[in-house]
C-alpha cells in the first residue's frame, strides 16, 4: 500500500507548520541576471508582459516572459536597484540571457549572470519581522510588500526584500554577498534558536507544500501554457509591445481553451502522479474522457489533506464537483488553500 511521504513526516510538519505559524528561515538562493544601460528598461518593457518602466528604485514586479507563440518561457521576479539598473531574479539564468541576447538588436543594454556574487535566506511566517528587526542596524517595520532596502547585520551590508516563495503576509528575504553568507547564516542560528524560529531543511517544503498552499507554480507547472490559462492575466501590460503580445490577443479574443482549477482529496495514502515529478501527469477523466491532467499533487499541512492543480480543459471542472484521479475521490475546488 502506498503511503504518503508527507502526512506522516513529522519533520516536514515540523518545518512547514513554523512557517505558517512563527517563523521559518533558510537558504532559498534563485539565480540573478543583472541588467543595466541606457535601454535596460525599455528592454524589459520588451520582453516582460507587464510593466516594468513604471517600477521605482526599491520596488519589484512578478512578470512572465514569453515567447512569439505566446507560452511562457519564465517567470521572474525584476526588482529596480537603480534608474538605469535592474535585477532579474529566476531559475533559469542562461536561458535568460540566451533570450535576452537573441532580442537585444541595437539596444544599449548589457547583462550579466550575477548568482555567484550573492546568497539570499528567506526569513518568513508571523513572526518573521520580529527576527529580522533582531538582526538588522535599522528596523524594517515601514517595509511594504514587494519592497526593499539596504540595511546592515552587525557591519555586513545587506538588501531586505518583503516577499517570499511561502504566500505568507509577513515574509522577508536577505541578500548578502556570497563570501559573507556564514556569518548570517550563524546570526540567523543564533537569534532564530532563541526565539524558537525552526530552519526549513526539506525541499520539499521549501518548493512545493508551502507554496502550493498559496497557489503559487513552479516553472515547471507552466511549461507550454500561456497567462491567460493559469490565471496571470492580471497586470499585463496590454498598451504597451511585448514578445508574445500578437499571439496573446488572439488567444484572448477566441477565450482560452485551458485553464487551472485546484483540487483536494481526503483519502491520505493515494498515489496520483504530479506533473511536477516529471512526465504528463495523471490523466483526468469525466464519463471516460480526458478533460485535464494533474500539474501538481502535494500535501497540505494546514489543511491535513491532499491538495493539487489540474489544467483542464475550460469549463469542464468547476468548483465543488466531485470526481475520480486514479480511482480515488477528489473535489474540485479554487487554486487557493489558505
Amino acid at each position: 500500500m502506498y503511503k504518503n511521504i508527507y502526512k506522516y513526516d513529522d519533520m516536514k510538519r515540523r518545518e512547514h507548520m513554523a512557517v505558517r505559524e512563527h517563523v521559518g528561515w533558510y537558504l532559498w538562493t534563485h539565480q540573478l541576471v543583472e541588467v543595466q544601460g541606457e535601454d535596460a528598461r525599455d528592454f524589459l518593457d520588451l520582453l516582460c508582459t507587464k510593466m516594468i518602466s513604471t517600477l521605482k528604485t526599491g520596488k519589484e514586479r512578478y512578470t512572465t516572459i514569453l515567447d512569439e507563440n505566446a507560452e511562457i518561457i519564465d517567470d521572474v521576479v525584476v526588482f529596480r536597484l537603480e534608474e538605469q539598473k535592474f535585477w532579474v531574479s529566476t531559475l533559469f539564468a542562461g536561458n535568460l540571457i540566451h533570450w535576452m541576447a537573441s532580442h537585444q538588436g541595437n539596444r544599449k543594454v548589457t547583462y550579466k549572470d550575477v548568482t555567484d556574487q550573492y546568497h539570499m535566506y528567506a526569513v518568513q511566517g508571523p513572526d518573521s519581522m520580529e527576527m529580522i528587526n533582531k538582526l538588522t542596524k535599522n528596523p524594517i517595520d515601514e517595509l511594504k510588500f514587494f519592497s526593499f532596502e539596504k540595511n546592515q547585520i552587525e557591519e555586513l551590508p545587506v538588501i531586505i526584500n518583503r516577499a517570499g516563495f511561502t504566500g505568507e503576509k509577513k515574509g522577508y528575504e536577505i541578500y548578502v554577498a556570497a563570501d559573507q553568507a556564514d556569518r548570517i547564516e550563524e546570526l540567523l542560528h543564533k537569534i532564530g534558536d532563541a526565539m524558537g524560529a525552526v530552519e526549513v531543511t526539506e525541499f520539499q517544503v521549501m518548493a512545493w507544500t508551502l507554496p502550493t498552499e498559496a497557489g503559487f507554480y513552479y516553472m515547471r507547472d507552466l511549461r507550454h501554457t500561456n497567462p491567460l490559462e493559469v490565471g496571470m492575466e492580471k497586470g499585463i501590460g496590454w498598451d504597451k509591445e511585448f514578445i508574445g503580445k500578437e499571439a496573446l490577443l488572439k488567444i484572448k479574443e477566441e477565450v482560452p481553451l485551458r485553464e487551472m482549477v485546484g483540487f483536494t482529496v481526503d483519502e491520505a495514502d493515494v498515489y496520483i502522479q504530479g506533473r511536477h515529478l516529471g512526465g504528463p501527469g495523471q490523466a483526468v477523466l469525466v464519463d471516460g474522457e480526458e478533460v485535464g491532467r494533474v500539474y501538481k499533487f502535494v500535501y497540505s499541512y494546514v489543511k491535513d489533506k491532499n491538495i493539487g492543480y489540474i489544467l483542464a480543459r475550460k469549463n469542464t471542472l468547476k468548483p465543488g464537483d466531485k470526481i475520480k484521479i486514479n480511482g480515488y475521490d477528489a473535489e474540485i475546488t479554487e487554486k487557493y488553500f489558505l
